[in-house]
């Protein structure tokens, strides 16, 4: 049984995806066992107590300095025993220490098809601001592995979605989110949870 935390800054809507696939058998042989948040008022953590489903709140405003958090949120995802972290949206930089703990045990989903906006400064709604703004016809979702980059470790999957015509960046956003991100986030933890990947050269395949 995969052993999954879910790492979370807002609303929760991949971790509501995550744990519907759980409920209805999209996602096997796992189990979430805490959500963590650096936001305490984040509804995500509302969401997992309703599940009955552990969760934490560490905020990097309870800790004099970075480190103390760092060395905080690292603790907190140990006490878990996770196999899996899944940041869902998860604004905060994962401490270099904790990816090299977890190596190829995190990954993240990112709203766009990865090369294309991604990296520094495009998270949320500003992804969809510069592809309506460069006037891409597809966009979409990525799931990949974290590494010490910005979105730049290996890809596990991506799903494409159309841009229509009098998109804004809200309605695109949900649609990525429909469309994606709540498919493959999912699918991707399940194929981890079966032992479906393996990594070639820094690549991921399905086995």
């Amino acid at each position: 049984m995969l052993r999954v935390v879910v790492l979370v800054s807002g609303g929760g809507t991949n971790l509501q995806a995550i744990m519907d696939a759980v409920d209805n058998g999209t996602i096997t042989n796992t189990e979430i066992v805490g959500v963590i948040s650096n936001n305490k008022n984040a509804y995500a953590l509302e969401r997992a107590a309703k599940r009955g489903i552990k969760n934490v709140c560490v905020s990097p405003k309870d800790y004099a300095t970075r480190a103390e958090f760092n060395d905080a949120l690292l603790a907190t995802v140990d006490g878990f025993e996770a196999d899996l972290l899944v940041l869902a949206g998860f604004l905060v930089v994962i401490p270099e220490q904790m990816i090299e703990k977890y190596r190829n045990r995190i990954i993240n989903v990112h709203p766009s098809l990865i090369p294309s906006f991604c990296g520094t400064g495009f998270y949320g709604l500003k992804v969809h601001e510069a592809a309506l703004e460069k006037g891409v016809k597809v966009v979409g979702a990525t799931v990949h592995f974290v590494d010490e980059g910005t979105d730049t470790g290996a890809i596990i999957l991506q799903k494409a979605v159309a841009v229509e015509k009098g998109d804004t960046p809200e309605v695109l956003q949900r649609r990525v989110m429909e469309q994606a991100e709540w498919l493959i986030l999912p699918q991707a933890i399940d194929l981890i949870a079966n032992d479906k990947l393996e990594m070639i050269d820094g690549k991921v395949w399905l086995k």
